[in-house]
């Protein structure tokens, strides 16, 4: 019998605060692959830095977190640029945490677009093919990660890019799908215990129970946990917990 996977991952390097009192540390001591802002939203030399050394300390899977150059609102709004400007602004992105890796004798395994540009690409093709040039244009061997069930994977995977679908432990989900607005009670899973059932529901049945409490068939070989939910130390560490319990290995999804 197949043992049954999945992978762990958070977005990190995004606060020079998080960095200096540890909470990134905190977390990456749970996770198995860690998403580094690479400039655009997020991150410089100096962070990228310290985030590959915390993954390296703590053997965990490094990839790029490329966004739209938004560093005022966090990527957190698509911008109205041209698309060549901005596959060239994410081909920038990847390629600085690529130049700082390759110093540091560490591979980036993956690519997972944050924000506003990881909801564009699952809903407007001509953003997920001007990511999928980047990625090529930089090693064709790295996943790219999308949410799962999105029209992008097929996207990438058209293109020749290997994928990774996506999951949420920390998220709520809509009857359709999508994730519930922020703005909305009950988005955020904050209890490590509802965080944990989620993501166990989501690696051994395939799905998760809505805010409507319907049933969504959902397939992912990742989960992802939010770094700026609070206590998401704590909640990492009751996932990979219950995930581990479970009979479930977890582990970075290109090992």
């Amino acid at each position: 019998m197949s043992i049954l996977t999945i992978d762990l991952n958070a977005d990190l390097g995004e606060s020079p605060e998080r960095l200096a009192d540890g909470s990134d540390a905190d977390l990456m001591r749970h996770i198995t692959s860690a998403n580094v802002a690479c400039g655009g939203h997020a991150g410089d030399m100096s962070t990228m830095q310290q985030t590959l050394e915390l993954a390296r300390k703590n053997n965990v899977a490094i990839g790029a977190h490329p966004s739209y150059p938004d560093r005022v609102g966090f990527g957190r709004t698509a911008l109205d640029i041209p698309i060549a400007e901005l596959e060239r602004s994410i081909s920038d992105q990847i390629n600085e945490l690529v130049a700082i890796a390759r110093h540091l004798e560490m591979p980036v395994a993956h690519v997972k677009p944050h924000g506003a540009l990881y909801h564009a690409c699952n809903h407007d093709a001509e953003v997920a093919r001007a990511l999928c040039r980047a990625v090529l244009g930089i090693d064709s061997r790295m996943i790219v990660v999308g949410q799962a069930g999105a029209p992008c994977l097929e996207i990438y995977r058209q293109a020749g890019l290997p994928t990774a679908a996506e999951a949420f432990a920390d998220r709520a989900y809509e009857a359709d799908g999508s994730l519930r607005d922020r703005k909305l009670a009950g988005a955020l899973l904050e209890s490590p215990e509802d965080a944990a059932a989620q993501a166990t529901a989501i690696a051994l049945n395939k799905s998760v129970i809505t805010v409507a409490g319907s049933q969504l068939p959902i397939s992912a070989e990742t989960l992802c946990l939010h770094s700026d939910t609070p206590n998401a130390a704590l909640l990492a560490g009751a996932i990979r917990e219950r995930l581990t319990a479970a009979g479930v290995s977890v582990r970075a999804f290109g090992g």
